[in-house]
């Protein structure tokens, strides 16, 4: 039984320690697109794959989320 939240005690770390890492890239994703000069500069396809990158994130920081929901 210990073994049993012992091993979820750790799952939820690492899943934590995975969203806090997403949500830091998805910041300066962020950061990137909000910033003008980069956005007027850079090629299209540039900006188009930032913005990719953007919703990637989002949707793993949501699924990491709902799994670290799930384990209470």
């Amino acid at each position: 039984w210990s073994s049993d939240v012992c091993s979820s005690d750790l799952e939820r770390e690492r899943l934590q320690k995975e969203i806090d890492e997403k949500t830091r890239f998805h910041k300066s994703i962020e950061g990137k697109l909000s910033n003008e000069q980069f956005v007027s500069r850079a090629p299209e396809a540039v900006v188009q794959k930032e913005r990719d990158k953007l919703v990637e994130v989002q949707a793993e920081i949501k699924r990491l989320q709902a799994s670290l929901d799930e384990l209470g």
